[in-house]
């Protein structure tokens, strides 16, 4: 996962291919949760994620390894530096 944010990071220049680098840190950072049994809340997480089989109502209640923590931090920390929409 990590080599993958890393490639992220390292394509990034245009404002094209920043739109499309912030959707995949959005979309893979909320994989994470959906895959620990998050329930999403926001429209266009639901869109695209559902709640079938979720479990936690609140993200830091949501179990994560100490690997999918860092992870999350890290795309986290790319999509502040990169201005990316929420």
């Amino acid at each position: 996962m990590r080599a993958a944010l890393y490639a992220l990071i390292l394509v990034a220049g245009s404002t094209g291919a920043m739109a499309d680098d912030c959707a995949e840190a959005w979309y893979q950072r909320n994989l994470i949760y959906k895959q620990a049994g998050y329930c999403f809340t926001t429209p266009r997480a639901v869109r695209t994620f559902g709640n079938a089989d979720c479990r936690f109502d609140a993200m830091d209640r949501v179990p994560l390894s100490r690997q999918e923590q860092a992870t999350v931090a890290d795309l986290q920390a790319f999509e502040r530096a990169h201005a990316c929409p929420r």
